[in-house]
């Protein structure tokens, strides 16, 4: 089981603009061969985690609390936030706030030996690599800049410094690249 950090990205380091669009990625529609490799990380996904504003994004963009049925994880899902949210009928939707560290044994128990979809955005992915929970970061790098907006992972991260396992190119769009986290030693 690995605790996974899955996100498409600008080339300057942000998930969203600064009016928290995602237009610059929906630009490039699908492409060729990584339709199926999301496929497949999906299939090996048991339980994922997001913070309150790609959960409130998705309501809004998906009009989920209309349409319920449009959901679209089949695995529970971790909501972390410090006020109530709307609940979007019949989807397996557990709030949170706190410590990660209790939240995350609880996932992987619901997971079941699957892997933990860290959905974003960056902040709390930051807890989670503070807490040593986060085992690799696999990101989608669009060829866009937006100079400002939701940063990918507002944290410092320089030693020891992430090991780059795989990188896949997509067209001519998007270079994949995943990074395992070194955990610092405790000698």
């Amino acid at each position: 089981m690995k605790t996974q950090y899955y996100t498409a990205t600008s080339i300057d380091g942000y998930l969203a603009d600064e009016d928290n669009s995602l237009d610059w990625l929906f630009q490039f529609g699908a492409i060729e061969g990584m339709e199926d490799d999301q496929a497949q990380f999906i299939e090996q996904v048991g339980a994922a985690a997001m913070g309150s504003t790609t959960y409130e994004w998705m309501i809004e963009h998906e009009n989920l609390l209309e349409n319920p049925d449009n959901w679209p994880y089949e695995v529970p899902v971790w909501v972390f936030s410090s006020r109530e949210l709307p609940i979007v009928d019949g989807a397996n939707i557990h709030f949170a706030q706190g410590d990660v560290a209790p939240v995350h044994a609880e996932m992987a128990t619901a997971a079941d030996g699957k892997n933990i979809w860290l959905v974003g955005g960056g902040d709390l992915i930051g807890q989670f690599y503070e807490h040593a929970l986060l085992d690799e970061i696999i990101l989608s790098v669009a060829p866009v800049t937006l100079a400002s907006g939701a940063p990918l992972l507002p944290r410092k991260i320089t030693a020891p410094p992430l090991k780059l396992a795989n990188v896949q190119q997509y067209g001519d769009v998007f270079a994949v690249l995943t990074y395992e986290v070194q955990q610092v030693s405790e000698d």
